[in-house]
């Protein structure tokens, strides 16, 4: 490894690494650990949330692959590798599936290349780029994708991470841009819909510590952000409840992370 590689600063708990705490993975450091143990203390909810998350992105890939037939995929904000990872998901589905992960975390990264590994026929690619940079991750993502042709862009669990509304509309906005009409649009962000003391509370408990700054959303903001496009049914809702199948609505209960798919026309 070069000298001049991104240190993993392990002094600050860090998201990628306490989702995957709370997830059970183990790729994770005791700091990262002690903040999910403190911010599960007084929302135990947390968990749910977490996985409740995951469910969602392997039903709205399964959709877009099997219903849809978007063969590429652009997950920006991947997290650390855990179980069912967008590539898997898709290329279940369509092993001719392409799948461009853009993060940049350098432990994220180094996983990522380890671990996410595709399909003989499908590719597999990683960007270290930043949200904030739009045009960065689109260059790069190119040399795998033609986006020319439909693209999923999966943006879960990292539109909360920049708190400024005119910023998160112009990124999404060059994002989408770029991207095929019949291309999709997949958010998932938490909420305060549920408990808005709570909500801001593990937020506030975040920020003091942990990095990068954590913003939560009502529904209604999350719901702004598919502006200009179809949003497929049923609309901005608990990740738990996001096209579920019948026998499970009954034992689900809403989470304080929403998401939504829409299609660009």
């Amino acid at each position: 490894m070069s000298s001049n590689a991104p240190k993993i600063d392990t002094s600050i708990p860090h998201n990628a690494r306490i989702w995957n705490y709370w997830l059970g993975g183990k790729d994770n450091y005791p700091v990262d650990r002690e903040m999910g143990e403190q911010i599960r203390s007084f929302f135990p909810e947390i968990v749910d949330n977490a996985v409740a998350d995951r469910g969602f992105l392997v039903r709205a890939v399964t959709y877009l692959a099997a219903e849809e037939g978007v063969r590429q995929f652009l997950d920006v904000g991947t997290g650390l590798p855990t179980h069912n990872n967008t590539h898997e998901v898709a290329q279940s589905v369509a092993p001719e599936s392409r799948v461009v992960y853009v993060d940049n975390d350098p432990l994220v990264l180094a996983h990522a290349r380890a671990l996410l590994t595709g399909t003989g026929e499908g590719v597999t690619d990683y960007v270290d780029a930043d949200l904030r940079d739009p045009e960065a991750i689109l260059a790069a993502a190119s040399r795998t994708l033609d986006l020319s042709r439909p693209v999923g862009l999966m943006l879960l669990g990292v539109i909360n991470f920049v708190d400024d509304d005119a910023e998160v509309r112009s990124i999404l906005d060059r994002l989408l841009a770029a991207l095929a009409p019949g291309s999709f649009l997949v958010i998932s962000h938490p909420v305060d819909d549920i408990d808005h003391e709570r909500a801001h509370e593990v937020a506030a408990a975040w920020n003091e510590k942990g990095t990068p700054k954590l913003t939560v959303r009502s529904a209604a903001g999350v719901r702004e952000l598919f502006d200009g496009l179809e949003l497929l049914e049923p609309g901005v809702v608990s990740c738990s409840l996001w096209r579920a199948g019948e026998a499970e609505v009954g034992e689900l209960r809403p989470v304080a992370e929403y998401g939504g798919v829409a299609r660009k026309d």
